[in-house]
């Protein structure tokens, strides 16, 4: 048995899908024969040519042909995932054998679909690893011009396709009460959480930390955004408080990163003139230990529409960093609920709620005991649900599973004809 892994982005590229496929391929690479089917594109841009074939950490990797227009045009992002649908499902079929467990990822775009399809011609077992939920997304962010009739149809084609999955993997739990909420059979549906490495990114007090120096931070208290600066995440009450408190020289707003909203965000700072925000470019895998302890509080947002479509990664290498959260985002949605769940690690603010923002970085800056309080729950959180061996473990635990003997003659009677023999064993 194999395990075919899809996405379109895969180490050495630094995104954050990238990251977790690279950590799961090779884990489950050590206990089985494993294929990564990815394209030769970097996530940030960047022209730097890869392999289309090689063998990396056990794991084989194939990097299929795609356009490269790029994420500045709907129809240049359109075709890049049109060609990598392609050549994706083309080599998937070339690969996948009987028995075998495929693992679709969520970039592009209902990539379960072609997925599902080899997978129930080549009588592979098909696991959906949802790490957003299309088209529903885009309808909340750039997709709106699009009939709606267009995106029920989608929507029901990205149904079918994790009807008649194994197993789809969401990534939180409002995510898969939304999942069943459209129909999804409960059975279907599995919450494994995504993660960051415990022993990469341990807590590393700031007077120790060399990026601070070299970044100019000495002696500020440092409120810091990391990651993906998407159209999920909102900034402008992050930009409000930054002006606002643009006349305390002691904070200052670190944002590192990149994605659709840095060219604006930054062009917004330059507009308001604060010299109190500092951004620096997506920081190597090597380097997140440093930059991840640079900040003295960590700040996760997501748009309050978009909550059970996707849940931000960069909450758990915030914990791990054993920094104090700060979600500006919706009361019911998933970190709302971890916060009421397990109090003590973060505060959140409503998104529109600049002055209760403000209040919180003041509090935390004034506090130095309440704030290192916050980032050791945090991280003894972190260390009991979402380090980075107890994912692995989960995962493992589901791929062992669809290796069953009973699990591949069930399906074999289904195919015969003979369902009701398998509902009366």
């Amino acid at each position: 048995m194999k395990v075919l892994f899809l996405n379109r982005f895969y180490y050495p590229d630094i995104s954050a899908t990238s990251q977790i496929l690279s950590d799961l391929s090779r884990h489950v690479a050590r206990r089985t024969e494993v294929h990564v089917i990815t394209s030769r594109l970097a996530y940030d841009g960047t022209s730097e040519r890869m392999p289309p074939r090689e063998c990396a950490g056990g794991v084989v990797v194939h990097r299929v042909w795609t356009s490269r227009f790029g994420r500045h045009s709907l129809l240049g992002r359109a075709l890049d995932y049109a060609t990598f649908y392609v050549s994706a499902t083309v080599r998937l079929w070339a690969l996948a054998e009987p028995g075998d467990v495929v693992v679709s990822m969520t970039d592009p775009p209902l990539l379960s679909v072609p997925a599902a399809l080899v997978a129930r011609l080549r009588d592979a077992r098909l696991v959906n690893w949802l790490q957003d939920v299309f088209p529903e997304v885009a309808g909340e962010l750039d997709f709106k011009r699009v009939p709606r009739r267009v995106r029920n149809a989608l929507a029901r084609l990205r149904d079918r396709s994790l009807a008649v999955a194994a197993c789809n993997v969401a990534v939180g739990e409002v995510m898969a009460a939304r999942l069943a909420a459209s129909g999804i059979e409960a059975a279907r549906i599995r919450v494994i959480h995504n993660w960051s490495s415990g022993r990469e990114i341990r807590p590393l007090p700031p007077e120790q930390n060399p990026l601070r120096r070299e970044w100019g931070l000495d002696g500020k208290f440092v409120v810091g955004y990391s990651g993906n600066m998407g159209r999920a995440h909102d900034f402008d009450a992050l930009l409000d408080a930054a002006q606002q408190l643009s006349s305390r020289p002691e904070i200052v707003f670190l944002l590192i990163g990149g994605g659709k909203q840095r060219a604006a965000v930054e062009a917004e700072v330059r507009s308001r003139g604060l010299s109190n925000v500092v951004f620096r470019p997506y920081q190597p895998r090597e380097l997140l230990a440093r930059s991840l302890t640079a900040p003295d509080c960590h700040v996760v947002s997501l748009k309050p529409s978009l909550e059970g479509l996707i849940v931000p990664s960069k909450l758990y290498s915030s914990l791990a960093a054993g920094r104090p959260v700060i979600f500006i985002g919706a009361q019911d949605g998933e970190i709302a609920r971890l916060m009421r769940a397990h109090p003590g690690f973060g505060v959140r603010v409503d998104p529109a709620d600049v002055a209760g923002l403000i209040s919180v970085i003041e509090r935390l800056y004034e506090d130095p005991a309440r704030s290192a309080a916050l980032g050791t729950r945090g991280r003894r959180l972190f260390e009991s649900h979402f380090d980075r061996p107890i994912a692995l473990a989960q995962w493992t635990a589901l791929i062992d599973g669809l290796r069953q003997p009973a699990v591949r003659v069930a399906r074999t009677v289904r195919r015969s004809g003979d369902a009701q023999a398998v509902l009366n064993k």
